[in-house]
């Protein structure tokens, strides 16, 4: 919305459209946080004049518009394609064993599950995430010891897990809603003992999968909220033409 068009000329349908579209843009490239673009948005279905919609995008690029940073690049490392078959990659893991006495042990992030795995947790506790790990073999073991400790695995959709551990006054705990394995996905056999204690095993969508859900369930909200400002505007000027033809 120009800033050099007159303030007071009523603004139209098309008008209000324009901004909402350059606040969505905004939205989803993180110049504007949800409260801001909500606040905006409710703001340009409600204005009346150009006046009240030229503040609403006068601090955001025009839609379309290159952002002045489009020619720096903030990428580190290749990105991968996510694919089972990338994320088998061979050779050795980066880390093959945690120790937790009195303590806790973690390993999570981008890291490659070795062929042979072992921890043992005394007292303590350990997290082995595996969502955004890639793996040495087609297959990996995962060898627990829990004694009045825990181990808890957190494993993605679509790999394939077995249990094979002992437990003793403890236990392992098979993963819920254990679907069918995904074609290429890892086989993660997971075995051990636990006394007094206990390795647990859950399945987790990976966090940038997460968070695409929470944004596409958010875009659907952000849609529905703007189809009920549409609704009640249409409303709201149909109220007005009947008082005006009823004059």
């Amino acid at each position: 919305m120009s800033d050099d068009a007159a303030p007071d000329l009523r603004a139209s349908d098309a008008d209000r459209e324009r901004v909402a579209e350059v606040l969505r843009d905004a939205l989803a490239e993180g110049r504007l946080d949800m409260d801001e673009f909500e606040e905006r948005l409710e703001s340009a279905y409600a204005a009346r004049t150009y006046g009240e919609l030229a503040p609403l995008t006068r601090d955001l690029p025009a839609a379309g518009a290159p952002s002045p940073l489009a020619a720096v690049s903030f990428v580190k490392e290749p990105v991968r394609d996510g694919s089972w078959a990338g994320r088998i990659t061979g050779g050795e893991g980066s880390s093959t064993g945690a120790v937790a006495i009195l303590s806790g042990f973690e390993r999570r992030g981008r890291w490659t599950v070795p062929k042979r795995f072992s921890c043992f947790a005394f007292m303590g506790g350990g997290e082995l995430d595996l969502r955004e790990a890639d793996f040495a073999d087609r297959e990996v073991e995962i060898n627990c010891v829990a004694v009045m400790g825990g181990v808890q695995v957190i494993v993605p959709p679509g790999v394939e897990v077995v249990v094979r551990g002992i437990g003793v006054m403890g236990g392992f705990e098979h993963p819920r809603d254990d679907g069918p394995p995904e074609p290429g996905a890892p086989r993660v056999v997971i075995g051990g003992f636990a006394f007094w204690g206990g390795v647990g095993v859950e399945r987790k969508l990976p966090r940038a999968e997460r968070r695409r859900l929470r944004e596409q369930r958010r875009q659907e909200q952000l849609e529905r909220r703007a189809e009920r400002h549409e609704l009640h505007r249409a409303r709201r000027e149909e109220r007005e033409r009947r008082r005006g033809g009823g004059r």
